[in-house]
């Protein structure tokens, strides 16, 4: 059996309401395009296209007859807009990687930020302004991009794990301690049983001198994973610096 999820490309959706009362009612046809993607035997996920033709927004999941029933196939609006636009995104966004890797920071900005005008909601070219604007300490736009991603629950999910942790480490050692206590509380209310977060927020409170709850988040990373080694040298080394 295949791997999920696996991509299933454009679908359109064809609602029909009526407008008017009574004599002057009428029909009216309204056609929207969306992103499918099967994720099991029986679960499809949908995500409304935007104006540039990319999945950005709220993701749908729904049953497969309800999909099947809803919902009809477009392969050449999928392969004439969608995937040369997300061909171009994905080409900004690796683009603006590699700049950054490189320690370009303005060509690595210009691409991620021509990434965000295709789709503002895009996860990884949030992520990847966001480390930007923290190795170059620009504040108000550092909020601002953070902001944004405290408002996607998805980019604190396991697929952008990888993202996520660099980012959080990139906000601890940049000094931005307050952005980064923001950060990780919003993913404890997203997903609370990583001992990881705990432990990456509990350094946070200890580089602001607030041990009390650097011991709390030490605590709290060793219940859920009693095994954590380095939770628990850094547990007695606070207690023993407390004491």
């Amino acid at each position: 059996m295949s791997e999920f999820p696996q991509i299933l490309g454009v679908y359109s959706l064809y609602l029909e309401s009526e407008v008017g009362t009574g004599g002057t009612a009428d029909k009216h046809a309204n056609v929207t395009y969306w992103y499918a993607r099967q994720l099991s035997d029986d679960d499809f996920e949908v995500q409304p296209l935007n104006a540039h033709h990319v999945p950005s927004g709220v993701r749908s999941v729904m049953q497969r007859m309800d999909f099947l029933r809803q919902y009809t196939p477009e392969p050449t609006y999928y392969r004439i807009h969608t995937v040369p636009a997300l061909e171009s995104l994905a080409r900004k966004i690796d683009e603006g990687e590699q700049a950054f890797a490189d320690g370009d920071f303005d060509t690595a900005e210009a691409q991620f930020i021509k990434a965000l005008m295709i789709d503002d909601k895009n996860i990884d070219a949030n992520y990847g302004l966001g480390e930007v604007y923290s190795e170059t300490k620009e504040f108000n736009k550092l909020k601002k991009v953070l902001n944004t991603l405290l408002g996607l629950a998805e980019a604190f999910t396991y697929e952008h794990r990888q993202k996520f942790n660099r980012f959080g480490i990139s906000l601890r050692k940049n000094g931005h301690y307050d952005e980064s206590i923001r950060y990780y509380k919003k993913s404890l209310e997203i997903v609370d049983d990583d001992e990881n977060v705990h432990f990456n927020l509990a350094r946070v409170y200890f580089e602001k001198g607030q041990n009390d709850h650097c011991i709390s988040c030490l605590e709290a990373a060793l219940n859920l994973n009693p095994e954590f080694v380095e939770a628990q040298r850094f547990l007695k080394y606070c207690q023993k610096r407390l004491n």
